[in-house]
């Protein structure tokens, strides 16, 4: 046993992770014998007790008849015989037969100390009737089976015991002969690594199998073994490096940039040879010599020993010096060059000498000149912009105060621009303005500039006029170009401009000042009905300022509640009896008044502002509408006009739904009124628009028909409900023929198309009668009520006796 033990401590330090798995096996394999000898166990157990179990019933199923028919003839011999006989059967130790009615017959012992298991039938006789004539009660020992089950623990036991001992020693002896051996070896192999036996690779005493190699044990033998190469590539790396440094002498020598090497007193000691084609300048002819006898003809020059002698200052302090230099080749050409100058150093941080990198930028210097031209033209139509403009004008009035001429300064805005890049794109915005610039330029003389300041808007600067009529007669020429129609999109287009014209000294004496007076004088153009100019006025000034107070008092005039609305009635013309009312904006400011919307709708429109001012019209209109129908009990149209920024928001359809939706209001009550012009844009966008409202019930309505353009074609096209005749037609039915006539014509093919027709400006009660003959539908004007705010309208609904008829 002594001897056991020291071998399995020898075994233990020679081999401590096969002692480990050892342990861990034997470990492991008794508790999994254990249970599996638990497991048959109870198996064996459980089989005994279902054989006795069956054994019992088959003395149920043999013996009940038989008994039955023994107690019946009261044969008590042969009740005895047959009862002697089960229990002759294994296991059965006792019966029991209870006989009806008191009666009892018992046989065998019931043991003690020992478990038994029992089983009770019934016996019965059956003819006529069916008699119970007792039960018996049959009980069998276990006592066989606890002694067969304790001699199967023991041989169990041992058996698995033994064939978990063998099984650990065979998986460690091919534990051992696979890998324990393999990872001394590895082991033995480490330590006598070296760089002197480098050339030798681990091998291991085992077949050179794919399976093999793929093997943890193959991997860990791939690693050394590469970090053996490793190390050799370390080695050979050591030996390019001479090889390495050749090839960088290569690289300077053949690289794409010129490259010069000084020493620390800047003297040349090496040159490559682009540095040669680059200027001439062999290696030979510059050795020896300081840099700045290259850059000017004349190596005694002062300016150029400062100039390096300020490079050298920077690369000291800085430790690079990049600029532009402008060289010069040997045959005495001159080039730009950008030259990097840096310092190289030792281990110490030491400057041993200095690099000098050098290429030529001659093309990118072209190409940067035309970038300044860039930088003052116009891309798109090749004028000159905004700041090369300003440097003229400075110019020309500087040419003009000593010469005592004049300098016309125009400012001109195509009318219009917007609604063109809306319904045509960007595309033929962009034509329009190619076209306009040329046509502008043709106007003028050699002298005079013409430049794009942005958008649509064009500066002119005419220089060396004798008198302000010059101007006028320019603005005219313009203004004639501009009659004849653009091609835009195969489509024609008629577009004008408006300008404005400052003078020089008598406007102003200053450039800046002088634009200013001239974009005064273009929006004056403007609300004289565009397709015009106009010279500056003092009073132009403060036209421009109250234009900058109003947009500003504009911005907050909705915060602070100023917008009203006013209401005007839209009857049938027949009886005079209310069909509906116009909703009409009016801005009550508390500096300026009652503002009409003549003043600040375009000022709106122009800077946004119309969107949310036209989105609470809407919600004011409808609310107000509810309101009526609510206290006169019918229903009442309210007509709300609609401006073409406002239309062309993406978010309108949106806040028309809303208005309807907080008031309550139905939507067939609503009638939106869209201007002739909108129409005319013929675009995707406005017919899906207008189809979206027709299809959620809102009424459309065409306004100021007959004013301006023709688009009858357009009548049949988009879902309109009624036609507006504008108030210039109407009024002039009494007077003129030609006006009747024409109100006539609209009235009947408006009703031929299945239109509603609205008369506006009724001021007369002969025109009413005119109206009446004529078929015309609703009458609208002073005939009947001016527009009155809120509270007046509300007493007006009250007392008029046909509001309610």
């Amino acid at each position: 046993m002594l001897r056991l033990l020291t071998r399995l401590k020898a075994f233990r330090r020679g081999s401590p992770l096969s002692f480990r798995l050892l342990a861990w096996i034997l470990l492991f394999s008794s508790v999994f014998t254990l249970i599996a000898s638990g497991i048959q166990i109870y198996s064996d157990y459980s089989k005994d007790l279902d054989l006795i179990d069956r054994r019992m019933q088959v003395v149920e199923s043999g013996y009940a008849s038989s008994l039955a028919r023994s107690l019946w003839a009261l044969d008590q011999k042969l009740l005895q015989t047959q009862m002697e006989g089960i229990l002759s059967l294994p296991d059965i130790v006792h019966l029991r037969l209870r006989i009806e009615p008191d009666s009892e017959l018992v046989m065998g012992e019931l043991p003690r100390g020992v478990e038994t298991r029992s089983h009770s039938f019934t016996l019965v006789h059956e003819g006529e009737e069916t008699f119970t004539l007792g039960e018996l009660t049959i009980t069998a020992t276990l006592d066989r089976v606890y002694r067969e089950m304790k001699q199967k623990i023991g041989l169990i036991l041992a058996t698995q015991f033994l064939k978990t001992f063998f099984v650990s020693i065979l998986i460690l002896w091919i534990f051992r002969h696979f890998v324990t051996r393999h990872l001394t070896a590895m082991a033995e192999y480490a330590k006598d690594l070296s760089i002197d036996n480098l050339s030798r690779p681990l091998m291991l005493d085992r077949p050179d199998t794919p399976t093999n190699r793929n093997d943890e044990l193959g991997r860990v033998t791939d690693a050394i073994n590469q970090m053996r190469e490793r190390l050799n590539a370390d080695l050979a790396r050591q030996e390019r490096d001479a090889a390495e440094i050749r090839k960088f002498s290569k690289a300077i020598e053949q690289s794409p940039s010129s490259v010069l090497i000084c020493d620390r007193q800047w003297r040349i000691e090496y040159a490559n040879q682009k540095f040669n084609q680059l200027t001439g300048f062999d290696l030979k002819s510059i050795q020896g010599k300081h840099p700045a006898t290259l850059i000017e003809s004349s190596a005694e020059s002062r300016d150029s020993r400062n100039f390096w002698q300020s490079i050298r200052l920077q690369v000291q302090r800085v430790g690079v010096w990049q600029g532009e230099v402008n060289s010069i080749r040997k045959n005495g050409e001159r080039f730009w060059e950008q030259l990097i100058v840096t310092p190289i150093k030792d281990n110490a941080g030491e400057a041993t000498g200095y690099l000098i990198l050098g290429e030529d930028i001659s093309i990118r210097k072209r190409y940067e000149q035309q970038l300044l031209r860039q930088a003052n033209y116009d891309i798109l139509t090749g004028l000159p912009n905004r700041m090369l403009a300003l440097d003229r004008l400075k110019l020309a009035l500087a040419q003009a105060r000593r010469e005592g001429t004049l300098v016309g300064v125009m400012f001109l805005d195509l009318d219009n621009f917007k609604h063109i890049n809306d319904t045509l794109g960007h595309d033929a915005g962009d034509n329009l303005l190619v076209e306009a610039a040329r046509r502008i330029s043709s106007c003028l003389r050699g002298t005079s500039t013409v430049a794009r300041l942005g958008g649509d808007e064009f500066l002119v600067i005419l220089p060396g006029l004798t008198g302000a009529d010059a101007s006028s007669q320019v603005a005219e020429r313009i203004l004639k170009t501009f009659s004849t129609p653009f091609l835009l999109n195969g489509q024609e287009v008629f577009v004008t401009t408006s300008i404005g014209i400052a003078i020089f000294p008598t406007d102003s004496d200053n450039s800046g000042t002088l634009l200013q007076h001239a974009d005064a004088a273009m929006y004056q153009a403007k609300h004289r009905g565009k397709s015009a100019y106009s010279h500056f006025a003092p009073e132009m000034t403060e036209v421009s300022h109250e234009r900058l107070q109003m947009e500003s008092r504009m911005r907050r005039a909705l915060e602070l509640q100023e917008f009203e609305l006013y209401y005007q009635p839209i009857v049938e013309t027949g009886s005079g009896r209310l069909h509906g009312v116009e909703a009409l904006l009016r801005w009550n400011n508390p500096a300026m008044g009652m503002v009409m919307p003549d003043r600040f709708i375009p000022l709106a429109e122009e800077t946004g502002l119309i969107i949310p001012i036209g989105e609470w019209v809407l919600e004011e209109a409808c609310r107000a509408a509810m309101g009526w129908q609510q206290e006169t009990g019918r229903e009442i149209v309210i007509s709300v006009n609609v401006s073409p920024r406002q239309f062309r928001d993406p978010g309108f359809t949106d806040a028309v739904t809303r208005a309807l939706e907080r008031s309550g209001l139905a939507p067939h009550l609503l009638e939106l009124e869209i201007t002739e012009r909108l129409i005319l844009d013929n675009s995707i966008e406005t017919a899906e628009i207008l189809r979206q409202l027709d299809r959620r019930g809102i009424k459309l309505s065409l306004d100021d028909f007959g004013t301006g353009y023709s688009a009858l074609g357009y009548l049949k096209t988009y879902p309109f409900d009624t036609l507006k005749i504008d108030r210039s037609f109407t009024q002039d039915v009494m007077k003129e023929q030609e006006s009747a006539s024409l109100v006539r014509a609209i009235i009947n093919m408006a009703h031929s198309l299945g239109l509603k027709v609205i008369a506006e400006g009724v001021e007369e009660e002969a025109q009413t009668h005119f109206l009446q003959r004529e078929g015309c539908d609703y009458s609208q004007g002073y005939f009947y009520s001016r527009p009155q705010p809120a509270p007046e309208f509300d007493q007006w609904l009250k007392t008029n006796r046909r509001v309610n008829h």
